[in-house]
């Protein structure tokens, strides 16, 4: 299977009760070789309308990190969420609906095979590398997950709710440039970093 077939499969899911209420499926979008995955929780209002993910408020400001890292959606990061539809009233995923979304999104990280994986948020920590860990503790801790590094950080989400996050937030994105330059590019430009 291919990414192709892999998203045709995920447009058609009718696994779960979210497909009744759901305008749009987000497979998520990017560098379909991306050296980093960066995984959401679930799309929000604005993600259902479009279909694209983070293209809301949260994701302006997502973007913005992004290009003060010197990274693109287009070349260097592909983002997906740990559920591909909206929960209503942007309800956190509950857990059957993460049990059969998750098989997507792992095979999303086979098939693009990412060097570095970013979890935007409580939501992606938990589902990724376990239910008892705290976004507060681990933000900004390099991790290991089936070979992969793995960096949690604050959702943007959250930073728009408490801007003295923001700081923390931006420390942790200088350490992912940090090593982008190390594993990935050497020659890896930013203004800011």
């Amino acid at each position: 299977m291919d990414l192709n077939e892999l998203r045709d499969e995920v447009l058609k899911c009718q696994k779960c009760g979210l497909a009744k209420t759901r305008n749009k499926v987000i497979f998520g979008e990017g560098n379909n070789r991306a050296p980093v995955f960066i995984i959401g929780e679930a799309p929000g209002g604005d993600e259902d309308m479009i279909g694209r993910p983070f293209v809301g408020v949260s994701g302006q400001l997502l973007d913005k990190i992004l290009a003060a890292c010197g990274f693109t959606r287009k070349e260097h990061v592909f983002i997906s969420n740990i559920i591909k539809c909206r929960p209503p009233g942007n309800r956190v995923p509950q857990p059957d609906e993460t049990r059969i979304c998750k098989p997507y999104l792992l095979k999303q990280i086979e098939l693009i095979d990412p060097k570095i994986i970013i979890l935007l948020g409580a939501t992606a920590l938990k589902n990724m590398l376990g239910p008892e860990l705290r976004i507060t503790r681990l933000r900004g801790t390099w991790m290991e997950w089936e070979g992969r590094l793995v960096m949690p950080v604050f959702h943007p989400s959250a930073l728009l709710r408490n801007p003295d996050l923001k700081r923390d937030t931006w420390e942790d994105f200088k350490k992912i440039v940090f090593k982008y330059r190390e594993i990935v590019d050497a020659e890896h430009y930013s203004d800011h970093v």
